[in-house]
């Protein structure tokens, strides 16, 4: 007998989603948004793309649309209240930038906002628009154009996770608002 105890299906995807959670940012003629999203993910090495899911009620979707770009910002530990809270009001009410005192600058391709205080890496992407995927599972696609990290937990293209910058470790959400913390690697030795 299985010690292994069912899983609702409603819960299955939080067994394999505890990838980094990223925060969006958009914005298009003079309206800006940054949100939550716990569903991305690398589909492609060269060139880079990625995919993640973007609700078809968010303003920041609407922001895509309409611009054909976003950014993905990668928080680190620290910023785990701010990145539960953009992920509970809507940009449509409040500029949350201003609400929550975020500085960003433009990408360099796009201009798309992003976010380094407190965030460990960002990527510039455009959208490859797929309108089957993008409406009936609300996953997007895109290129990333370009990409920077912070050198003290990003090295030679790895992470490098140590006890002195624990307040870069990357944080993973696990659902029903709680997160983990990357705090330690496992190094195999190859022969």
């Amino acid at each position: 007998m299985s010690p292994f105890q069912p899983v609702r299906l409603e819960h299955a995807s939080r067994l394999l989603n505890h990838g980094p959670t990223v925060l969006v940012t958009s914005a298009h003629a003079g309206r800006r948004n940054v949100m939550t999203a716990a569903w991305s993910m690398p589909v492609e090495f060269t060139p880079p793309r990625i995919a993640i899911v973007i609700d078809k009620s968010t303003y920041t979707r609407e922001l895509i649309q309409a611009s054909g770009h976003f950014g993905l910002c990668i928080p680190g530990a620290g910023l785990a209240e701010l990145v539960d809270a953009v992920g509970t009001l809507s940009g449509r009410e409040v500029d949350k930038f201003q609400r929550f005192g975020l500085r960003a600058h433009p990408g360099p391709m796009t201009g798309v906002p992003l976010l380094e205080d407190g965030c460990v890496a960002w990527l510039e992407c455009r959208r490859l628009p797929e309108p089957h995927a993008e409406h009936t599972y609300d996953t997007w696609f895109a290129e990333v154009l370009c990409a920077a990290a912070n050198p003290r937990i990003f090295v030679d293209g790895r992470w490098s996770i140590r006890p002195d910058n624990a307040d870069l470790h990357t944080l993973h959400h696990l659902g029903a608002g709680v997160y983990a913390r990357a705090d330690h690697t496992v190094s195999i030795r190859r022969t």
